[in-house]
C-alpha cells in the first residue's frame, strides 16, 4: 500500500459453494484492462486466489448478500467455523492462536469511502468483515504486513453491477488508498519532526552564559 512502490499487487477469490463467477475476480481482471490511471508509475499486478483458508493475502472478496461496495477495517481473530471448498476450517476458528483480537489496516477506510465516489454503485465502510475466507486472509495479511494491507467486498455480478462497473469503482478506490496512505506517511513526517524539534529545546546547549 506504499504509492512509492514500483508495484501494487490486486487479488480475487475463485469460485466458492454455488458460485462459479467470483465477481471479486471479475472485477479484478477488468482493473487488469483499466489500469490505475492518473499516470502512476506504478505496475499493477493480478492474482486469484482459492476460497481456502490457507492463503495468506487477498484484497478483493465477493460479499453474496451485498449491494454496494465495502472497504473493510480490520481483520478479526476468531470465530472461522464455515469451512472452505475443501471442507478444511482454522482449528478452534481462529486465525492465530494468542494473536491481537483484532488488528485495523494502516488505512483510513472511513476517509477512502467518502471519496471514493463511482456512478453506479455505492462504496461504503465495514468493520466486520464475516468471519470467513476473506476476513481470515485479511487478519493474517494485516499482521504480516503491520497494517500495510486492504480488503475490499465487492457485490455479486448482475445487470446493474457488471464486472465494468466493479472494475472501475476498483480503480477509483485504489487511487484512494495510494492517496491515504501518502497523507498519512506526509503527517507522520510532521509529527516526527516537531517532535524532534520539542526534545532538542530541553537540552542543554553546553554553553556558560553570563
Amino acid at each position: 500500500m506504499d504509492s512509492q512502490s514500483s508495484c501494487v499487487v490486486v487479488t480475487g477469490f475463485g469460485p466458492f459453494r454455488q458460485h462459479l463467477g467470483n465477481s471479486s475476480w471479475e472485477a479484478v481482471k477488468e482493473l487488469s484492462k483499466l489500469g490505475l490511471g492518473r499516470d502512476m508509475e506504478v505496475e499493477l499486478r493480478i492474482l486469484q486466489l482459492p476460497v481456502d483458508y490457507r492463503e495468506l493475502v487477498v484484497h478483493v472478496g465477493m460479499d453474496p448478500t451485498a449491494k454496494a461496495i465495502f472497504l473493510e477495517q480490520c481483520g478479526k481473530n476468531w470465530g472461522y467455523r464455515d469451512a472452505d471448498i475443501r471442507g478444511f476450517h482454522p482449528e478452534r476458528g481462529v486465525c492465530l492462536p494468542d494473536g491481537p483480537e483484532v488488528i485495523a489496516s494502516g488505512v483510513s477506510m472511513r476517509a477512502v469511502s467518502r471519496r471514493a465516489v463511482v456512478e453506479g454503485v455505492e462504496v461504503a465502510f465495514s468493520r466486520d468483515a464475516g468471519r470467513y475466507v476473506c476476513d481470515y486472509t485479511y487478519y493474517l495479511s494485516l499482521h504480516h504486513g503491520n497494517g500495510c494491507a486492504a480488503l475490499v467486498h465487492v457485490p455479486p455480478l448482475s445487470p446493474s453491477l457488471p464486472a465494468s462497473l466493479l472494475g472501475k469503482a476498483l480503480q477509483v478506490i485504489i487511487q484512494e488508498m495510494l492517496e491515504e496512505t501518502e497523507k498519512a506517511r506526509s503527517q507522520r513526517l510532521v509529527h516526527r519532526k516537531l517532535s524532534l524539534c520539542d526534545s532538542r529545546q530541553g537540552e542543554p546547549t553546553g554553553r556558560l552564559l553570563l
